[in-house]
């Protein structure tokens, strides 16, 4: 069923339309790249500002993760019914709640609404600017999204640059978001208005369609086909086993991800006593490859999806490995550019493979069920380094995240293969 609808849309977009279709998933990452890179370098001011403590700032951020769980789970659902220009509106309001949190944060309460207000927004944002990304791929049948997370990557660099340079110029931590958030608004405009492009001709007509079997579905007397119709129902609306089994392997992947985004500074400034500005470069450089990886290799996460997880999952081990035995400051970074190439491409690789063949009314559901699985990775990854540090040390938890690496690398190819095979079986 999926192969077929596949089939009839996946069409070269005419002439004029392929330069909408690639603005628009390309303007929605930058967007959110520049406000996550900017966040990332506010966060010691915002700290300061609110007047908190280290240990109050590590909880106020767990609230970033309970925002944004809920949100993912329900904009698929939002974004199928409403059409892909919710995620210019979304990224309007994450833009917006940076402006919030940034200029209202006096103590830590309010930090933590904050907190639960970005987050809420933030994941709402992911959830839909990848369903843009998986439409255009769907249209064009190019890389699309893997590369739009390497245009993400470009914008949390620049964006974390620009933001400690303007704050490094006295600029107030308002006005420095205010710049990051008319950004922002800007690109989200050019996704309001490229969207159209991404429209596939079975897209119109389909709450019509639905109303009037519904209807049909009134009249008809057979209980029999009132609980196929009732079953069907449940079916589409919930999230099948391959998306979920997609998602926990995508988690391992995040949480190798973000444990060296955010254990990668201190294992400079900790085993080697790097001054801040030498470990900002730990975050800066894992960036950085990650957006080469995404911007060079996303044909071959196209065409060679098993190979990219399995050579992936291969460098994130290697990195790992070699980062937690490092003898010096340059071999840590060589370790953490190696595992920041193989982790770089192994979600949208996933979520590329697995989403590939489904039908359009149903990509935001599809969508939104891996990425709120996998964020649970993101969470978790940077707390299983800090269990480990505590328990051993920092070298040994991140000979720990070597291991999750392998582990990824080893169960990767079988059930990604098996989930691609699922989803065009599943009704």
């Amino acid at each position: 069923m999926r192969s077929n609808a596949s089939a009839s849309t996946s069409r070269p977009p005419a002439a004029g339309v392929g330069a909408r279709v690639h603005l628009a998933p390309y303007a929605a990452f930058t967007a959110f790249g520049i406000f996550w890179g900017a966040w990332g370098a506010a966060l010691p001011t915002l700290r300061t500002q609110a007047g908190v403590s280290e240990g109050q700032l590590g909880t106020a951020l767990l609230f970033v993760g309970l925002g944004a769980l809920p949100a993912m789970a329900l904009t698929g659902r939002v974004v199928d019914r409403y059409g892909l220009r919710v995620a210019a509106w979304l990224l309007a309001t994450l833009a917006g709640a940076g402006l919030v949190i940034t200029a209202g944060a006096n103590g830590v309460v309010l930090l933590i609404v904050g907190m639960l207000l970005t987050g809420a927004a933030s994941g709402a944002a992911d959830v839909a600017i990848n369903t843009v990304a998986v439409r255009a791929e769907h249209i064009t049948d190019k890389p699309l999204l893997t590369r739009s997370a390497g245009v993400f990557s470009v914008g949390v660099v620049l964006a974390s640059l620009s933001t400690g340079a303007l704050l490094g110029a006295g600029v107030s931590l308002v006005g420095a978001f205010a710049v990051v958030a008319a950004v922002m608004c800007g690109l989200a405009t050019a996704v309001g208005r490229t969207s159209a492009s991404l429209q596939l001709p079975g897209d119109q007509g389909d709450a019509a369609t639905r109303r009037e079997r519904g209807a049909a579905a009134d009249t008809s007397a057979g209980s029999a086909r009132g609980v196929r119709r009732f079953t069907g129902l449940l079916r589409r609306n919930s999230p099948s086993a391959s998306l979920l089994v997609v998602g926990l392997v995508a988690a391992v992947a995040y949480a190798i991800e973000n444990a060296h985004q955010s254990w990668g500074a201190v294992m400079l400034t900790d085993v080697f006593d790097a001054s801040p500005q030498l470990a900002a470069a730990a975050p800066a450089a894992f960036a950085a490859a990650a957006a080469l990886a995404r911007l060079t290799l996303a044909p071959l996460s196209h065409s060679h999806p098993t190979a990219m997880l399995l050579g992936g999952g291969v460098l994130a081990t290697a990195g790992s490995a070699l980062l937690s035995t490092a003898s010096s400051v340059t071999i840590a970074l060589m370790g953490l550019v190696i595992a920041a190439m193989g982790t770089a491409t192994l979600f949208p690789t996933l979520l590329s493979r697995t989403l590939r063949g489904t039908e359009p009314a149903q990509q935001g559901r599809a969508t939104s069920a891996v990425a709120a699985t996998a964020y649970l990775g993101f969470l978790l990854g940077p707390a299983y380094v800090g269990l480990l540090a505590e328990r051993f040390d920092l070298r040994g938890a991140l000979l720990g995240v070597a291991a999750l690496a392998l582990i990824f690398t080893l169960v990767t190819a079988p059930i990604s293969t098996w989930a691609a095979e699922r989803r065009h079986t599943e009704p």
